[in-house]
């Protein structure tokens, strides 16, 4: 695991075109998504936060690092990051929680006879 986030984020948007260059299709349609989702009724701040909490529960560091990035310099603060951190990790608790009911009903039928 790296300890420089800032250096991260810098090779993260130097190499993000490699393979754009080599599938220029999916760059155009990876970027379109983006697009869209901007042209809603979120502002930036929103976004990136969203952004920012989706990232850690894909466990996507880079991701992490330029959502981190971006929502800092779109005016989040500390407590908007924290926030938004403890509801992804509610969620996660959450998803947790109803898988594991699904596993006590994988054991309860998978009981021997």
């Amino acid at each position: 695991m790296f300890k420089d986030w800032k250096e991260h984020t810098r090779h993260v948007k130097k190499s993000f075109g490699s393979l754009g260059k080599k599938h220029p299709k999916m760059l155009q349609a990876y970027q379109a998504l983006g697009d869209a989702a901007a042209a809603e009724s979120l502002d930036l701040k929103t976004r990136e936060l969203i952004s920012l909490a989706v990232a850690i529960t894909t466990r996507c560091e880079s991701c992490i690092s330029v959502h981190a990035e971006a929502a800092m310099q779109a005016g989040a603060t500390e407590s908007e990051v924290a926030g938004a951190l403890a509801t992804a990790i509610s969620l996660n608790a959450g998803a947790a929680y109803t898988f594991a009911l699904r596993a006590l009903e994988a054991c309860e039928v998978q009981k021997p006879e």
